[in-house]
């Protein structure tokens, strides 16, 4: 019989450079591979699963609504997805929820909302979103124009037009841009996760934001990554003390399946109509009703507990030998290293340590509720490979 791996190389599109570790299963914050040898997940699906593999609270409520009713399409209410709407509204103040299938999908459909809102509010020359450089937005053909990234760019020139790009921290060049060009929104990152794990700083955020709702445009902040509890705060623009117009969400909120969700606020709020918007799967039942028990468990002291969990990481790691620089927010760091980090990564993996990568530096987005034993053996194995 052929090997997963040589069925994977005949029949899958080569998109993608995997590790070489085949996973078969997993509890919690321990993964499973095909030989039996056991691994400490710092990588949780690229920060989808929140609280680790197999959780029994979100495979209960999976499994339960499945039973009932797998999917119903969205010309029908379902309790799940109401009921996770109301939960996002009621914890972040915002007024309405769209739900798809991704956090590309999510960033889709603000980018109507804020094609919508200018052709409306602004006039119908108002349909430039300006972005940062070393941003990452999806892999659509719009969301790949809004990322400021020109190597997500190459081969599927000529990009959709309507997006405009400066370097973070670059408040002056924001405002010569929405000033002569014809804008509706503005869509960051508060931390640049593909882009390296690079904070934003929060004048600069702040001073983009009072930009944004000076000249009427929407302000929209994409938490695809950052959202549901990652940087220590239910959402990321929350240690800014903002309240955007548009927040986009997916990746951890489904715990495991895929389930993005666009919020709608401010100036952003009833901008969507009947037909305006749509999609088949978004705000599945099953989807949903995991995504629920995500959100309900993600209260102030669970997120208190994920900050400090970061915090200690971020101690332990900084200052070590072979570590040059520790970025991020709580349970999403970015450690740059003096070894290459392929080199970095690859040792890990072998010791029964699975972590990921962003750019030039080693990236770890662990379960939150990664026990304090596991997050440490990896810290000091993640050490030991920095140091050779």
């Amino acid at each position: 019989m052929d090997s997963i791996k040589e069925l994977d190389a005949a029949y899958l599109a080569h998109t993608y450079a995997r590790f070489p570790v085949v996973l078969t299963g997993g509890k919690g914050a321990l993964l499973t591979g095909e030989d039996g040898k056991e691994y400490i997940d710092m990588g949780s699906g690229i920060g989808v699963n929140a609280f680790g593999a197999c959780d029994e609270v979100w495979q209960q409520a999976v499994s339960a609504q499945a039973a009932k009713l797998q999917h119903a399409s969205n010309l029908y209410y379902t309790e799940p997805c109401v009921r996770l709407a109301a939960a996002l509204c009621q914890r972040t103040g915002l007024k309405e929820v769209f739900f798809s299938n991704s956090g590309a999908e999510a960033n889709e459909c603000a980018i109507k909302v804020a094609r919508k809102y200018g052709a409306e509010k602004l006039g119908p020359k108002h349909f430039t979103i300006l972005t940062l450089k070393n941003s990452f937005h999806g892999r659509t053909l719009a969301t790949l124009a809004a990322t400021g990234q020109d190597t997500f760019h190459q081969d599927f020139l000529p990009l959709t037009p309507g997006f405009l790009s400066v370097e973070a921290g670059d408040l002056s060049g924001a405002e010569q841009i929405v000033s002569s060009v014809p804008c509706c929104a503005v869509l960051l990152e508060t931390v640049q996760g593909e882009g390296g794990v690079n904070v934003l700083d929060p004048a600069f955020v702040r001073g983009l934001a009072a930009l944004a709702w000076e000249k009427g445009l929407l302000f929209m902040v994409d938490e695809v990554q950052t959202g549901n509890g990652r940087t220590g705060k239910l959402f990321s623009y929350m240690h800014y003390g903002l309240s955007p117009d548009v927040v986009t969400t997916a990746k951890g909120l489904g715990g495991g399946l895929p389930l993005g969700a666009t919020l709608l606020g401010g100036r952003a709020a009833g901008i969507l109509g009947p037909g305006s918007h749509g999609s088949t799967f978004g705000g599945n039942p099953v989807c949903c009703a995991g995504a629920l028990t995500v959100v309900q468990r993600l209260t102030d002291e669970f997120l208190a507990q994920v900050a400090a969990k970061g915090e200690w990481a971020r101690s332990q790691l900084e200052g070590a030998p072979g570590v040059k620089s520790v970025t991020g927010l709580g349970l999403m760091l970015g450690v740059e290293t003096e070894r290459d980090p392929g080199e970095v990564i690859a040792g890990c993996q072998a010791r029964g340590v699975l972590p990921l990568r962003a750019k030039n530096k080693v990236r770890l987005l662990p379960p939150l509720n990664i026990p304090t034993d596991l997050l440490e053996q990896a810290i000091e194995i993640l050490k030991e490979e920095c140091a050779r």
